[in-house]
């Protein structure tokens, strides 16, 4: 199959899993098109069957705002013709579900063509920003006059038929991770940096959006210090991090907190840690969550969104309220304090996460589109 898919090239959940795919589907023999404004952070590696086609946005006088989703129609249009790709996967609805339905009508007004485009939603592109009355009407349409749609959660899919007029059949395909890159022993001088003296060392990975509650976090591991020696490590960058500082000096806490900005090999970072934390009032799946559990890393999360749908109740980690710093607080202790509970909850969570593994899913991805293939025409026979 050639296939083109367009996405946001960046550190979120939508970018990481369009990536991730692509280029499982080029490890399978599948030809990729990666169509975006700049490359993706994941997409890193040689892989003869992945093209990357930049979407350029000319700047005039007349635009205060350049138009990207017009740019990205003509560029999608450009690379379905002269690439003669089978389908579009278009990941999260704002703007490229909309772009992708303008591409698909030009492209069968001047050539004929049909080509199928399936519409993979995210989170926030339904939760948060497909809300705002200025874009509700192209989502909905854009979303109903896909082939396909497909959300990564059950807790998604029941929210856009609540949010939207959706008229068609809502897919559940689960995020996912390879299990076996994220199978890492840990490196002892990096886990000495950090934890010297053998502190256990907790984790935060987001983009620190004001739905991640990075505050808690730090409230969170204050609690937990004062029983057990450990070390917060703060993975990744945004707008509440000057928060989370601010706190932190407050508090006391920065001779054990660090702050490590965006970072692309996150399971190397990901081997060394003892408990990983998420406190997001919302989270459509919790990707972070689930690469945590697949490198042996047990997680304190809220029971917001997707997340009960990929962890287990007091195997995997803990599931507490939004908010209940205390709850959260105390279930961290009560895996780090015994060196055997710890050991079966990282145990655990890592034979969880095999049920996510990126060759359980990818497949379900590839079922999906030969849907919507037509089949070559038989040859005659030679005689």
């Amino acid at each position: 199959m050639r296939i083109g898919i367009v996405c946001y090239p960046t550190f979120g959940g939508s970018g990481v899993l369009a990536t991730e795919l692509g280029k499982a589907l080029a490890d399978k023999g599948h030809q990729v098109h990666f169509i975006t404004y700049q490359q993706p952070v994941r997409l890193n590696e040689f892989n003869a069957n992945i093209f990357y086609h930049e979407v350029r946005v000319t700047t005039y006088p007349l635009f205060d705002y350049p138009p990207y989703e017009t740019a990205l129609s003509s560029t999608m249009v450009d690379v379905i013709v002269n690439h003669q790709l089978d389908l579009l996967h278009v990941h999260y609805a704002i703007p490229h579900a909309s772009a992708a339905y303008l591409a698909k009508k030009i492209v069968e007004s001047t050539t004929g063509r049909y080509v199928p485009v399936i519409t993979t939603l995210h989170g926030t592109d339904i939760t948060l920003v497909g809300r705002d009355k200025t874009f509700a009407p192209v989502v909905a349409f854009s979303i109903n006059q896909s082939d396909a749609i497909t959300a990564v959660s059950e807790n998604l899919r029941d929210e856009t038929y609540r949010t939207f007029p959706i008229e068609k059949e809502i897919r559940v395909i689960y995020n996912f991770v390879d299990t076996r890159r994220f199978h890492k022993k840990p490196i002892d001088a990096f886990r000495k940096v950090i934890a010297p003296n053998g502190e256990k060392i907790i984790m935060h990975a987001s983009n620190f959006r004001k739905v991640k509650r990075v505050q808690d976090v730090v409230r969170i591991f204050e609690i937990v210090r004062r029983k057990i020696p450990a070390k917060l490590l703060f993975v990744g960058d945004g707008p509440e991090r000057s928060g989370a500082e601010g706190l932190c000096r407050e508090l006391g806490l920065c001779d054990d907190m660090r702050f490590v900005g965006k970072q692309e090999q996150m399971e190397e970072i990901l081997a060394i840690a003892d408990l990983f934390l998420l406190t997001s009032e919302y989270e459509s799946f919790g990707l972070a969550a689930l690469e945590a559990m697949a490198a042996g890393v047990p997680v304190i999360s809220t029971n917001a969104g997707g997340l009960p749908e990929i962890a287990i109740q007091g195997e995997t980690g803990y599931l507490n309220d939004v908010g209940d710093i205390y709850g959260m607080s105390d279930n961290a202790i009560r895996i780090l304090e015994d060196e055997a509970v710890l050991k079966q909850f990282k145990a655990n969570a890592a034979a969880h996460a095999k049920n996510f593994d990126i060759h359980r899913i990818v497949p379900q991805y590839e079922a999906l589109y030969n849907r919507f293939l037509k089949p070559e025409p038989l040859q005659p026979l030679l005689t």
